[in-house]
């Protein structure tokens, strides 16, 4: 048998742990049945990870990087800016669509995060950074087309998070892709709404 590297460890604890969590919820999630998932031998578990909060603390990194990644690509222009903004909120749908478990896992570990005083920061990390990756979209968006925001950025990049977190939860209750994509539509207008000419 081939030895595993401590990094191959963790990538194969990661993938175990969200496919745990996302159908088992993160109270399910002991180490025990992560190592079982992946595999791995339990005295394994301590090569890659200190613990097992330390491991959720990676799950959310993981999440946040993938989302990034998927929104980073250049943002596609539309015919007007309105289309624009409409087209970037299409690639966070597609983004959610291609994975529902990784959202699934997501949802449960910003909760856990959230009861759980050591990993508060992971929480308040997640969304700094999710505020930032929207700011950055919306920026370039209204570089693109030569527009300026009626408020600060920043208020409106937190307003955009909302809405997705929103669409995010009720697209993963309901499953229903033209709902989503009549609330992305209500996004758009409203956050073009927010632009006037530069």
């Amino acid at each position: 048998m081939t030895r595993m590297s401590a990094q191959d460890r963790r990538v194969e604890l990661v993938a175990a742990a969200f496919r745990v969590v996302a159908a088992r919820g993160v109270a399910s999630a002991s180490v025990r049945a992560i190592c079982q998932e992946a595999g791995m031998a339990l005295a394994s578990f301590h090569y890659a990870f200190e613990s097992r909060d330390a491991l959720m603390a990676e799950l959310v990194n993981v999440v946040v990087e993938a989302e990034r990644g998927a929104m980073l690509p250049p943002l596609t222009p539309g015919e007007s800016f309105r289309d624009t903004v409409r087209l970037g909120l299409e690639r966070y749908l597609q983004h959610l669509r291609s994975d529902p478990q990784r959202e699934k896992a997501m949802l449960e570990l910003t909760q856990y995060a959230l009861r759980t005083p050591a990993l508060e920061a992971v929480a308040s990390r997640q969304y700094e950074r999710y505020h930032a990756l929207a700011e950055d979209a919306l920026a370039t968006a209204a570089e693109l087309w030569n527009v300026t925001w009626t408020m600060p950025i920043v208020d409106v990049a937190r307003i955009l998070v909302v809405v997705t977190d929103g669409v995010t939860l009720s697209w993963l209750v309901t499953r229903d892709d033209a709902a989503a994509a009549r609330a992305l539509d209500f996004a758009a207008d409203s956050v073009v709404g927010l632009a006037v000419a530069a």
